[in-house]
């Protein structure tokens, strides 16, 4: 029995689980003061610790599925994201403006998460096929019309923080495998023309206003300022080491808004300090450096890409995430990865961790000699 239960764990990066399952208690303890402040029952609590633990079980099923199989389906993976975002469209939830949930029996979905996940996929499996030869226009137009019809539906939603990800996913990816310079120098210059255009024909007010209030702090304290300017309060009341779970002012007292989604770190600053605070930042450095490290180690150009992406993702997320709750980025919405709320977000995080688990096992069981996946 022992064997047995010692050979289904065989192979996985227990370092990385180890990472996780720290962030993970760092996300109950910051949810479970969000929830105390709502006094009555808990409510985010126990669906996060619920989501957490189908988490767990998808990074360890889906660790055991063989990497090439995630390859074989990277076009169905693909096209089954569009179909997803074209039907939210027209039979989504609208939630404080954007139509981008699917609601059943008190479980919401979010089609622009799976988008992530089926976009770096789709170009791990695309530099594969290309065999390198990532200097032809042919492979710059053609990853960039997969990227630009996701990113087009989720526009329309419209969650303009989701798209930038994509946006973010696919250029990340063209910097690593080394297209030429003048074709990234003439990427950011169409993406402010797109800015621009954004800004007259796409943006809605309130998006706007988060950026009128990133420009100028000041502008309207009490109002588009308000969120961040409470984020920042928040933060520097914590000190070194914060006033503890559930002792912080600006959360207990609701002063914080969305604290369990954009402004979690606003609550760990808060209640665990410059100490807590730091601890999180590094076990996403650990998480991040972690992924590189066995994208090094892949076997092929599908096994190390589709991981650097994966790290990308990941990056990206914390990057605008901190940055929104800091008051160095716009508010965009986007969470943190296996510290925010959210069961979207949170599962596809964990799904693409049960990929770089897939790939990981199959370097070490490559070198022990010894295959154990299910075919």
């Amino acid at each position: 029995m022992f064997s047995k239960i010692t050979t289904f764990f065989r192979g996985y990066d227990w370092f990385l689980i180890v990472v996780i399952f720290v962030l993970s208690a760092i996300s109950l303890s910051a949810i479970y003061s969000v929830d105390l402040s709502k006094g009555g029952d808990l409510v985010f609590f126990p669906k996060q610790l619920l989501n957490l633990l189908i988490g767990f079980v998808l990074v360890f099923g889906l660790g055991r599925v063989h990497r090439t199989r995630y390859m074989g389906l990277a076009r169905f993976f693909y096209i089954f994201g569009l179909v997803l975002l074209v039907l939210v469209l027209f039979f989504g939830q609208n939630i404080r403006g954007t139509t981008g949930w699917f609601r059943v029996a008190g479980f919401s979905f979010q089609p622009a998460e799976y988008a992530k996940f089926a976009l770096i996929i789709l170009l791990g499996w695309w530099i594969q096929k290309q065999g390198r030869s990532f200097h032809t226009v042919s492979f710059l137009v053609s990853t960039a019309f997969a990227t630009g019809f996701l990113v087009l539906l989720v526009l329309m939603q419209p969650d303009f923080g989701s798209a930038m990800v994509l946006v973010g996913i696919w250029y990340s990816m063209l910097v690593v495998v080394g297209v030429k310079k003048r074709f990234t120098v003439g990427i950011v210059v169409l993406g402010l023309v797109a800015m621009v255009f954004a800004w007259f024909f796409l943006l809605v007010p309130y998006q706007k206003e988060r950026i009128y209030s990133f420009v100028q702090p000041d502008r309207d304290p009490l109002g588009s300022g308000y969120n961040v300017r409470q984020s920042l309060i928040a933060i520097g009341s914590g000190k070194l080491f914060g006033g503890g779970i559930g002792f912080g002012s600006q959360s207990q007292l609701h002063f914080l808004p969305e604290a369990q989604t954009d402004f979690i770190m606003s609550v760990v600053g808060e209640e665990l300090g410059f100490v807590g605070f730091f601890l999180v930042l590094s076990l996403w450095y650990m998480l991040i450096w972690r992924l590189i490290s066995i994208a090094a180690k892949g076997d092929d150009d599908f096994s190390s890409y589709t991981i650097i992406a994966i790290a990308c993702l990941y990056g990206i997320q914390i990057l605008v995430n901190v940055g929104g709750a800091t008051g160095m980025l716009p508010v965009t919405g986007v969470t943190s990865p296996f510290l925010s709320y959210g069961g979207s977000s949170l599962l596809i995080n964990f799904v693409l961790l049960g990929v770089v688990m897939s790939i990981s096992r199959s370097q070490t069981l490559r070198i022990n000699k010894d295959m154990y996946y299910v075919e």
